[in-house]
Protein backbone atom coordinates (compact mmCIF):
# COMPACT_ATOMS: atom_id res chain seq x y z
CA UNK A 1 0.00 0.00 0.00
CA UNK A 2 1.75 3.49 -0.83
CA UNK A 3 2.83 5.51 2.05
CA UNK A 4 2.31 8.38 0.37
CA UNK A 5 -0.94 10.63 0.51
CA UNK A 6 -2.29 11.37 -3.21
CA UNK A 7 -4.67 14.57 -4.31
CA UNK A 8 -6.53 13.63 -7.88
CA UNK A 9 -7.27 17.16 -9.03
CA UNK A 10 -10.49 17.40 -11.65
CA UNK A 11 -11.50 20.41 -13.14
CA UNK A 12 -14.72 20.16 -14.68
CA UNK A 13 -17.94 21.85 -16.46
CA UNK A 14 -20.72 19.87 -17.10
CA UNK A 15 -19.09 16.81 -17.02
CA UNK A 16 -22.06 14.42 -17.26
CA UNK A 17 -22.75 11.13 -16.62
CA UNK A 18 -18.65 9.32 -17.28
CA UNK A 19 -17.52 12.02 -14.28
CA UNK A 20 -19.41 9.15 -12.30
CA UNK A 21 -16.50 6.20 -13.44
CA UNK A 22 -14.01 9.06 -13.41
CA UNK A 23 -14.85 9.49 -9.29
CA UNK A 24 -15.10 5.95 -8.79
CA UNK A 25 -11.85 5.03 -9.96
CA UNK A 26 -9.88 7.72 -7.82
CA UNK A 27 -12.04 6.80 -4.63
CA UNK A 28 -8.63 5.34 -3.31
CA UNK A 29 -7.13 8.11 -3.32
CA UNK A 30 -6.77 10.19 0.19
CA UNK A 31 -8.61 13.66 -1.17
CA UNK A 32 -10.27 14.42 -4.51
CA UNK A 33 -10.38 17.94 -5.56
CA UNK A 34 -12.41 19.29 -8.12
CA UNK A 35 -12.91 22.99 -9.40
CA UNK A 36 -15.81 23.88 -11.21
CA UNK A 37 -16.34 26.61 -13.75
CA UNK A 38 -20.15 26.63 -13.64
CA UNK A 39 -21.52 23.44 -14.09
CA UNK A 40 -25.19 23.47 -14.71
CA UNK A 41 -25.75 19.60 -15.03
CA UNK A 42 -25.29 17.20 -12.89
CA UNK A 43 -21.83 17.24 -12.57
CA UNK A 44 -21.75 19.09 -8.28
CA UNK A 45 -24.47 16.38 -7.18
CA UNK A 46 -21.72 13.89 -8.41
CA UNK A 47 -19.11 15.51 -6.86
CA UNK A 48 -20.88 15.58 -3.54
CA UNK A 49 -22.06 12.08 -4.05
CA UNK A 50 -18.62 10.88 -3.83
CA UNK A 51 -16.89 13.48 -1.14
CA UNK A 52 -15.51 15.88 -3.24
CA UNK A 53 -13.61 18.68 -2.35
CA UNK A 54 -15.42 21.28 -4.27
CA UNK A 55 -13.89 24.65 -5.32
CA UNK A 56 -15.03 27.53 -7.80
CA UNK A 57 -13.44 29.17 -10.33
CA UNK A 58 -14.67 31.00 -13.56
CA UNK A 59 -12.66 29.15 -16.53
CA UNK A 60 -9.85 30.78 -18.44
CA UNK A 61 -7.42 28.43 -19.75
CA UNK A 62 -6.96 24.72 -18.78
CA UNK A 63 -3.42 25.79 -17.68
CA UNK A 64 -4.39 28.32 -15.29
CA UNK A 65 -7.33 26.20 -14.16
CA UNK A 66 -5.25 22.92 -13.63
CA UNK A 67 -2.39 25.25 -11.80
CA UNK A 68 -5.51 26.62 -9.37
CA UNK A 69 -6.45 22.85 -8.22
CA UNK A 70 -3.38 21.91 -8.22
CA UNK A 71 -2.01 25.30 -5.62
CA UNK A 72 -5.16 23.72 -3.58
CA UNK A 73 -4.40 20.28 -2.85
CA UNK A 74 -3.76 18.85 0.54
CA UNK A 75 -0.71 16.60 -0.59
CA UNK A 76 2.59 16.84 -2.41
CA UNK A 77 1.69 14.00 -5.19
CA UNK A 78 -1.12 15.00 -7.41
CA UNK A 79 -2.64 12.79 -10.03
CA UNK A 80 -4.07 15.11 -12.58
CA UNK A 81 -7.12 13.85 -15.24
CA UNK A 82 -10.01 15.07 -16.53
CA UNK A 83 -13.98 14.52 -15.50
CA UNK A 84 -13.96 11.94 -18.60
CA UNK A 85 -10.99 8.98 -17.67
CA UNK A 86 -11.06 6.66 -15.75
CA UNK A 87 -8.03 5.33 -13.93
CA UNK A 88 -7.68 1.30 -14.42
CA UNK A 89 -7.24 -0.89 -11.81
CA UNK A 90 -4.49 -1.74 -12.91
CA UNK A 91 -2.75 1.40 -12.93
CA UNK A 92 -4.14 2.16 -9.20
CA UNK A 93 -2.12 -1.07 -8.15
CA UNK A 94 1.01 0.42 -10.16
CA UNK A 95 0.95 3.65 -8.81
CA UNK A 96 0.16 2.42 -5.09
CA UNK A 97 3.22 0.49 -5.52
CA UNK A 98 5.39 3.31 -6.85
CA UNK A 99 4.19 5.35 -3.75
CA UNK A 100 4.77 2.99 -1.17
CA UNK A 101 7.92 4.12 0.25
CA UNK A 102 9.31 6.95 2.46
CA UNK A 103 10.88 8.38 -0.44
CA UNK A 104 9.67 8.49 -4.14
CA UNK A 105 12.71 8.77 -6.20
CA UNK A 106 10.66 10.42 -9.35
CA UNK A 107 9.57 13.38 -9.32
CA UNK A 108 7.02 12.61 -11.78
CA UNK A 109 5.02 9.71 -13.44
CA UNK A 110 4.19 9.39 -17.12
CA UNK A 111 1.31 7.46 -18.16
CA UNK A 112 -0.22 6.30 -21.18
CA UNK A 113 -3.81 7.47 -22.13
CA UNK A 114 -6.34 5.65 -24.52
CA UNK A 115 -8.67 6.98 -26.33
CA UNK A 116 -12.47 5.06 -26.17
CA UNK A 117 -14.21 6.57 -29.17
CA UNK A 118 -18.19 5.75 -30.39
CA UNK A 119 -17.02 2.73 -27.30
CA UNK A 120 -14.05 1.77 -29.54
CA UNK A 121 -11.17 0.94 -27.14
CA UNK A 122 -8.47 2.68 -29.70
CA UNK A 123 -5.44 -0.29 -29.54
CA UNK A 124 -3.77 0.78 -32.13
CA UNK A 125 -2.12 4.28 -33.45
CA UNK A 126 -0.99 7.27 -32.01
CA UNK A 127 -4.11 7.32 -29.17
CA UNK A 128 -3.21 3.95 -27.79
CA UNK A 129 -0.97 4.29 -24.40
CA UNK A 130 0.05 8.04 -25.64
CA UNK A 131 2.25 9.10 -22.82
CA UNK A 132 1.17 12.13 -20.55
CA UNK A 133 2.75 13.25 -17.25
CA UNK A 134 -0.31 13.08 -14.73
CA UNK A 135 1.35 11.93 -11.20
CA UNK A 136 3.75 14.62 -9.69
CA UNK A 137 4.75 15.74 -7.00
CA UNK A 138 3.96 19.63 -6.53
CA UNK A 139 7.03 20.51 -5.14
CA UNK A 140 8.93 20.19 -7.95
CA UNK A 141 6.60 21.72 -10.67
CA UNK A 142 3.08 22.45 -11.84
CA UNK A 143 1.00 22.90 -15.25
CA UNK A 144 2.12 25.67 -17.31
CA UNK A 145 -0.55 28.53 -18.16
CA UNK A 146 -1.28 27.47 -22.08
CA UNK A 147 -4.85 27.90 -22.74
CA UNK A 148 -5.39 24.48 -24.50
CA UNK A 149 -3.10 21.71 -24.58
CA UNK A 150 -1.48 22.62 -21.23
CA UNK A 151 1.46 20.58 -19.73
CA UNK A 152 3.14 20.01 -16.69
CA UNK A 153 6.83 21.32 -16.44
CA UNK A 154 8.30 19.37 -13.48
CA UNK A 155 11.72 19.67 -12.17
CA UNK A 156 13.70 16.03 -11.49
CA UNK A 157 14.10 12.89 -12.48
CA UNK A 158 10.58 11.02 -14.47
CA UNK A 159 9.43 7.24 -14.97
CA UNK A 160 6.96 5.60 -17.16
CA UNK A 161 4.16 3.67 -15.59
CA UNK A 162 2.87 0.63 -17.55
CA UNK A 163 -0.78 0.91 -17.43
CA UNK A 164 -3.47 3.20 -19.02
CA UNK A 165 -5.92 5.78 -18.22
CA UNK A 166 -8.92 5.16 -20.53
CA UNK A 167 -10.19 8.61 -22.29
CA UNK A 168 -14.12 8.45 -22.89
CA UNK A 169 -13.08 12.04 -24.79
CA UNK A 170 -16.18 12.42 -26.98
CA UNK A 171 -20.14 11.06 -26.31
CA UNK A 172 -21.14 11.57 -29.43
CA UNK A 173 -21.08 13.31 -32.66
CA UNK A 174 -22.61 16.43 -31.46
CA UNK A 175 -20.36 16.26 -28.02
CA UNK A 176 -17.24 16.34 -30.40
CA UNK A 177 -18.21 19.11 -32.14
CA UNK A 178 -19.26 21.18 -29.35
CA UNK A 179 -15.38 20.45 -28.02
CA UNK A 180 -14.30 21.07 -31.56
CA UNK A 181 -15.53 24.44 -31.90
CA UNK A 182 -14.27 25.60 -28.32
CA UNK A 183 -10.60 23.86 -28.73
CA UNK A 184 -9.93 25.43 -32.54
CA UNK A 185 -11.24 28.99 -31.44
CA UNK A 186 -9.09 28.31 -28.14
CA UNK A 187 -6.29 27.58 -30.62
CA UNK A 188 -6.87 30.70 -32.61
CA UNK A 189 -6.50 33.05 -29.17
CA UNK A 190 -3.33 31.35 -28.45
CA UNK A 191 -1.86 31.52 -32.04
CA UNK A 192 -2.62 35.48 -32.66
CA UNK A 193 -0.94 36.13 -28.91
CA UNK A 194 2.22 34.09 -30.71
CA UNK A 195 1.80 36.09 -34.00
CA UNK A 196 1.26 32.92 -36.05
CA UNK A 197 0.10 32.79 -39.70
CA UNK A 198 -1.87 30.85 -41.62
CA UNK A 199 -1.47 30.61 -45.43
CA UNK A 200 -5.05 29.61 -47.48
CA UNK A 201 -3.07 27.67 -50.27
CA UNK A 202 -1.00 25.49 -47.41
CA UNK A 203 -4.43 24.78 -45.18
CA UNK A 204 -5.91 23.52 -48.20
CA UNK A 205 -3.52 21.10 -49.47
CA UNK A 206 -2.76 20.28 -46.53
CA UNK A 207 -6.42 18.65 -45.40
CA UNK A 208 -5.81 15.09 -47.88
CA UNK A 209 -2.76 14.62 -46.29
CA UNK A 210 -3.36 14.94 -42.72
CA UNK A 211 -6.16 12.28 -43.71
CA UNK A 212 -3.37 10.07 -45.24
CA UNK A 213 -1.18 10.72 -42.29
CA UNK A 214 -3.96 10.05 -39.50
CA UNK A 215 -6.21 6.69 -41.25
CA UNK A 216 -2.94 5.03 -43.29
CA UNK A 217 0.47 5.97 -41.36
CA UNK A 218 -1.02 6.27 -37.86
CA UNK A 219 -2.67 2.78 -38.39
CA UNK A 220 -6.09 4.41 -37.17
CA UNK A 221 -7.43 1.58 -40.06
CA UNK A 222 -6.79 -1.04 -37.33
CA UNK A 223 -9.07 0.82 -35.47
CA UNK A 224 -12.17 0.28 -37.47
CA UNK A 225 -15.52 2.54 -38.73
CA UNK A 226 -14.42 4.74 -35.21
CA UNK A 227 -10.96 4.94 -36.69
CA UNK A 228 -12.21 6.08 -39.75
CA UNK A 229 -14.02 8.41 -38.62
CA UNK A 230 -11.65 9.93 -36.10
CA UNK A 231 -9.09 10.13 -39.09
CA UNK A 232 -11.95 12.25 -40.51
CA UNK A 233 -12.33 14.28 -38.16
CA UNK A 234 -9.08 15.12 -37.15
CA UNK A 235 -8.26 16.31 -40.48
CA UNK A 236 -10.48 18.39 -40.31
CA UNK A 237 -9.76 19.92 -36.79
CA UNK A 238 -6.53 21.02 -38.38
CA UNK A 239 -8.08 22.69 -41.12
CA UNK A 240 -10.47 24.49 -39.62
CA UNK A 241 -8.30 25.89 -36.17
CA UNK A 242 -6.00 27.48 -39.50
CA UNK A 243 -9.21 28.69 -41.42
CA UNK A 244 -10.08 30.24 -37.98
CA UNK A 245 -6.61 31.71 -37.66
CA UNK A 246 -6.98 33.19 -41.67
CA UNK A 247 -10.54 34.52 -40.54
CA UNK A 248 -8.92 35.97 -37.68
CA UNK A 249 -6.06 37.36 -39.58
CA UNK A 250 -8.29 39.24 -42.04
CA UNK A 251 -10.60 41.54 -39.31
Amino acid sequence: MKKQPISAVIITFNCGEILKKTLQSVSWCDEILIVDSGSTDQTLEICQQHNCTIHHRTFDGYGTQKQYAVNWAKNHWILSIDGDEVITKELKAEIENRLSTETVHYKGFYIPITLVFFNRVFNYGNENKKLHLRLFNRNFGNFNEVTVHESIIITGETCKLRNEILHYSYLNVHHYFEKFNKYTTFFVNDASKKCKKANLLKITIRLPFDFIKYYFLNRNFLNGYAGFVWSVFSSWYSFVKYIKLFEYQKK
